[in-house]
């Protein structure tokens, strides 16, 4: 018997990591340079989520999928043109900064605000997704701040794999050290899922899923409100690229066991 329910992925966009990217401080804080300038993409650890949410909707027909998203509406919209060739959903995007720099909390709690305005959704049947992390913000923290703000207890972070049992229940997958798994039973929804890698491929472009897509797409990024992610207190020093360090000596006819033993003594030190 298949379940229904009601999808929200948490994503945004993020500078394409292909490019170089240098921090500055600019006049309102630290940012990349030429941050406007820069191609974006879809942050892969979100779009894993989306293409696992997408492919858990079609497995349960009935279920509905938003996408939400915090960013530039001229961003956003480059880069919907090409997602939204991927994969049914329903953005709902809030206008103001992606950066990195921007802190956790405000953005969470940006997300929670978006995703309590949906029209149409029903928190008996929610299962939030998002990136376990992102390629713009390490912290693995907005997604469960997400949650609490939500009221939502049930939190699983690093998912691989989501399994949907009869009577509602979700087997869930998740990364624990030493490259082992840790599997859990939840009940049921209202759930916050964090998503690794998953186990599905990015999906082909479809141009009849875009048509469908950007008839909604376009009225959501008209109707984004701006979203004041500038609240916090946090600050910033500085902002500089790591510097590189490399120490190579070359020696001829070095004895293993010298080897292990300088690695080993440079390891511990």
């Amino acid at each position: 018997m298949s379940n229904e329910f009601h999808i929200v992925v948490c994503g945004s966009i993020v500078p394409d990591p292909l490019q170089t990217l240098e921090p500055v401080q600019g006049a309102q804080g630290p940012e990349l340079k030429n941050e406007m300038m820069l191609p974006a993409v879809l942050d892969p650890w979100a779009g894993h989520a989306l293409y696992e949410a997408a492919d858990l909707a079609v497995k349960n027909p009935g279920s509905k999928v938003w996408l939400v998203s915090l960013g530039p509406k001229a961003k956003l919209q480059q880069v919907m043109m090409n997602i939204a060739q991927k994969v049914p959903f329903e953005l709902v995007c809030a206008d103001g900064s992606a950066s990195g720099f921007t802190d956790s909390f405000e953005v969470a709690k940006v997300l929670a605000q978006s995703i309590e305005g949906i029209q149409g959704m029903d928190k008996s049947k929610l299962l939030v997704f998002g990136g376990w992390q992102s390629a713009s913000r390490g912290s693995c923290a907005v997604m469960q701040m997400v949650g609490e703000m939500l009221g939502i207890s049930e939190q699983f972070q690093g998912v691989d794999k989501l399994t949907a049992g009869g009577g509602g229940a979700l087997e869930i997958m998740e990364r624990i050290e030493g490259g082992a798994y840790q599997v859990s039973v939840c009940t049921g929804t209202p759930a916050v899922l964090g998503w690794a890698t998953g186990e599905l491929p990015e999906p082909p472009n479809n141009p009849q899923v875009g048509m469908q897509n950007m008839r909604l797409v376009m009225p959501a990024l008209q109707q984004a409100k701006p979203a004041n992610v500038q609240g916090s207190s946090l600050t910033f020093q500085s902002v500089e690229l790591p510097q590189q360090r490399r120490e190579t000596r070359v020696v001829k006819d070095m004895p293993v066991d010298d080897m292990a033993r300088e690695i080993a003594e440079w390891l511990n030190s």
